[in-house]
């Protein structure tokens, strides 16, 4: 079998890395295994306690990462590694044990550049529960493959993947210019460049979310933001419903403005009541919303249950917003700052 080198960006990490470095050390995989772990400037204690496992494990390597951002950290480990495989880990996931060798046998029995399975998320509080829930929702992320029950195919991007190292250096690695969003657009370079991007269902990863409002508004902000620059460098190459949350906020910022128009007399009469036609999109959104919270996943307790409505428009309100101002501007120096505010 041949040798698996995981590459693991972390941040800000304390409470994750642990458990998520375990389960890329007790992968049941035949092969030879490394990991190199990149260390951002952490502020809560990650690197330290990352120094510590490190020591006397031959099987861990460390490399600094004093910029914190994900593409060039994931570009410092690859470039430490020595296999042939290289495996994307994240410090907020956890591998099943079976993962490593499924993958490198779906890669060798499709030929693919690159294969990715399924994002499971879980949560440990009744907040990070409720994320998790709308991670895993077809109405939560959208249509990618790897949020849901998708087929074995090709696919345009996989969750975090595992590479034949020479289609990552024929693709020429991450884009270090680009902060969030890198993994689809280096998979679309991988399929530009004739690789095929590989899904399987067997292949799947536990992710665990944000755990408070303000992280996960902070992240979806971001990430809303670098797909608009996605948008500019990359015209006419984006899924649908990246259109989706923005367009919400459209309807949702027309509604405020004919509102006030209409409470103050400006607009009335007929004019008006075509106007009103702006709130239809809203209401239908917060009826699907409510619809979705109350009947799916219903063993939930009802504190999930009602955090979940307000979790859901949270991630799409801030993507959606973060989105609108990457169009008018475009990502600029924008990051991500829930990996390091409190």
């Amino acid at each position: 079998m041949p040798g698996v080198s995981f590459v693991m960006p972390v941040l800000n990490e304390v409470d994750y890395v642990a458990a998520a470095i375990a389960t890329v050390l007790d992968q049941d995989y035949p092969g030879e295994k490394e990991l190199v772990i990149a260390l951002g400037p952490s502020t809560d204690g990650t690197t330290e306690l990352v120094r510590r496992l490190a020591k006397g494990e031959p099987r861990i390597r460390t490399v600094d990462n004093p910029s914190a951002d994900i593409p060039a950290a994931l570009n410092l480990a690859i470039r430490a590694t020595t296999f042939s495989i290289v495996v994307r880990v994240d410090a907020h996931s956890e591998l099943e044990s079976g993962y490593t060798a499924e993958a490198v046998a779906t890669l060798e029995r499709t030929g693919a550049a690159n294969v990715g399975g399924v994002m499971f998320a879980r949560g440990a509080t009744p907040f990070q529960s409720s994320v998790a829930r709308a991670y895993n929702s077809p109405f939560g992320l959208g249509g990618a493959r790897y949020h849901g029950g998708a087929k074995e195919g090709p696919a345009e991007s996989a969750y975090l993947g595992v590479f034949r190292r020479e289609a990552l250096e024929r693709a020429g690695l991450f884009d270090e210019t680009i902060r969030r969003g890198e993994d689809w657009e280096l998979n679309l370079r991988i399929r530009d460049g004739g690789g095929v991007v590989w899904f399987d269902p067997n292949l799947k990863v536990t992710y665990w979310p944000r755990e408070n409002w303000p992280k996960l508004v902070r992240q979806f902000f971001a990430t809303g933001v670098w797909r608009a620059e996605l948008v500019r460098r990359i015209r006419g190459r984006n899924p649908w419903r990246f259109y989706a949350p923005p367009l919400l906020v459209l309807s949702l910022i027309g509604s405020v403005v004919i509102g006030i128009l209409q409470l103050t007399g400006i607009l009335h009469g007929r004019l008006g009541l075509l106007a009103s036609a702006v709130y239809l999109a809203p209401i239908l959104y917060f009826v699907v919303v409510l619809w979705v919270t109350l009947t799916q996943d219903a063993v939930k307790p009802w504190r999930h249950r009602w955090l979940f409505l307000i979790v859901l428009p949270s991630m799409h309100i801030s993507w959606g917003s973060g989105f609108l101002l990457g169009v008018i501007r475009g990502a600029g120096n924008t990051n991500d700052t829930s990996r390091t505010g409190a």
